[in-house]
């Protein structure tokens, strides 16, 4: 079996969760149908293994929308805090290496890219927040425009006060209430 396959009995674990999951949350999709996507996942195997990594770490991934000009779901993390398993971590691998002492385990970029997810960009982010209240108690890397990242920085948000905040750290940074959410398109 490949690395980045799931076995048939995590498959129809992993089938039944998201299946539950779409039901439970029918506000995060309401015009989907789950037999239309059931489908599209069973002919996705690479992307099963994308959204196990993501409920693995935390997650709790859910279809949020359907692009119609791509055919595509896009998943995305709708835990109500940044994914546990993706803390304390700095953006990127560039600013892993930066760091002489006290280096995170892993970086935002490093992590989505294994995973085989994307990192949200501030709109998405944004986005996302109009269906449900994400990050009230955490908040999330997200993906840093190149003028920005070339100064040093990163960008990170979170959700307090009733709207959605963008922040800028040194890229380098970590804390153990800042993670990242992924976006998977299926």
């Amino acid at each position: 079996m490949s690395k980045n396959r799931l076995s048939s009995r995590q498959t129809n674990q992993l089938l039944t969760l998201l299946g539950d999951r779409f039901s439970k949350n029918s506000s995060h999709h309401a015009d989907l149908v789950w037999k239309d996507l059931l489908q599209k996942l069973r002919d996705s195997p690479d992307k099963l293994w994308s959204l196990n990594e993501m409920e693995r770490t935390g997650g709790e991934p859910d279809v949020i929308s359907y692009d119609k000009k791509t055919n595509e779901y896009i998943f995305c993390d709708c835990s109500g805090e940044s994914p546990a398993g993706r803390r304390s971590i700095c953006y990127d691998r560039a600013a892993l290496e930066s760091r002489k002492e006290n280096k995170p385990k892993d970086s935002a970029v490093g992590m989505a890219e294994a995973m085989g997810i994307e990192l949200l960009t501030e709109d998405q982010y944004k986005a996302l927040q109009k269906v449900g209240k994400f990050d009230t108690k955490t908040s999330s890397w997200v993906k840093t425009p190149a003028p920005i990242r070339k100064l040093g920085g990163a960008l990170f948000c979170d959700f307090r006060y009733g709207q959605v905040f963008t922040y800028h750290n040194g890229a380098e940074s970590y804390y153990a209430a800042r993670g990242f959410r992924g976006l998977l398109r299926v």
